[in-house]
């Protein structure tokens, strides 16, 4: 078996000789060229490069980090890219049902079980109204309404966000979109007290499958506009970046952290992300965790502008 991780300096050494298979593959250079399509993560210490590179200051600590990341949790890392590189020949609806299929099997893993074992007990904390409608002419108004969790995404709230989308998607009078979050954040992702609750991820899937908000946002994305502010991690970027446009308050931080639960983004982030910017920059992004401030995701493509604070989202 390949090790999960291989790292190739493009300043002395030449293309890969064979696919990366089950590996994650990461190309360094001084400066960026062109590169093959192999590679899941470039890597330079130049500022500000094209897509798709990845600027920083020190390369060789990213590696350092990119490795320490992908040993810990080798399946979840290889499965992200694994289902990067195949989702980009693949049409939108089909990318998600590959991220379901890939997420179920993650769920049944040791990386993730490892988690949740040391994972501390949390108390579900539900909200009776977690999605909020307002209809105002032919504009739609759908927030976010769980503040004392930052909007984690739960079952409820998927349900709900569900139920809004699909007024949108059935009534062609509905010409603007809005999707917001009341509170501090926009939505801190997945809400952790439900992680481990299903024990059939092959059930999960169906369900995430019949139900996925990603899927309606991509048949009105057209007409929907993402408001952020705040903590936007996991789902709340995945979703976000279905929107047409995407604006982002100044206080606004990006984050995919899902590799180190032993798993992949869930909520439709490698068909939404990529598009915007991406699959390498997607990689970086899930495989390091790092967050990713408003004026960067502004400068890569991943949100369209950037606004002052939102009185309306309710901070």
């Amino acid at each position: 078996m390949e090790p999960p991780f291989r790292l190739i300096d493009l300043d002395r050494s030449t293309e890969p000789q064979h696919q990366p298979g089950q590996s994650v593959l990461v190309g360094v250079a001084d400066r960026p060229r062109p590169a093959g399509d192999a590679f899941d993560v470039l890597l330079t210490a130049v500022p500000d490069p094209p897509r798709p590179w990845v600027g920083c200051a020190d390369p060789d600590a990213v590696v350092r980090l990119l490795r320490e990341r992908v040993t810990r949790q080798p399946a979840a890392a290889v499965t992200l890219v694994q289902v990067l590189r195949t989702g980009a020949a693949l049409p939108a609806p089909d990318r998600l049902v590959l991220e379901s299929l890939a997420y179920s099997a993650l769920q049944g893993g040791a990386g993730f079980r490892d988690w949740l074992a040391g994972a501390p007990a949390r108390t579900p904390r539900p909200a009776a109204e977690p999605v909020l409608l307002r209809r105002d002419g032919g504009r739609l108004t759908v927030t976010l309404d769980r503040p004392r969790v930052r909007n984690a995404f739960d079952a409820a709230t998927r349900d709900a966000l569900c139920e809004a989308l699909e007024v949108a998607v059935a009534d062609p009078t509905v010409t603007r979109v809005d999707l917001r979050g009341n509170g501090p954040a926009f939505c801190s992702g997945g809400d952790l007290a439900e992680f481990g609750t299903s024990r059939d991820p092959a059930a999960a899937h169906l369900v995430r499958v019949g139900r996925s908000p990603a899927a309606l946002l991509l048949r009105c994305a057209a007409r929907v506009t993402a408001h952020l502010h705040g903590a936007c991690v996991g789902a709340g970027i995945e979703l976000a970046a279905f929107a047409g446009r995407v604006r982002a308050a100044p206080d606004t931080t990006v984050r995919l952290p899902e590799l180190g639960m032993g798993l992949i983004p869930g909520a439709g982030g490698t068909a939404s992300l990529p598009v915007r910017i991406g699959r390498r920059r997607t990689a970086y992004l899930a495989l390091t965790g790092t967050p990713l401030g408003a004026a960067e995701a502004y400068a890569w493509g991943l949100v369209d502008e950037i606004d002052e604070i939102d009185e309306d989202a309710g901070a």
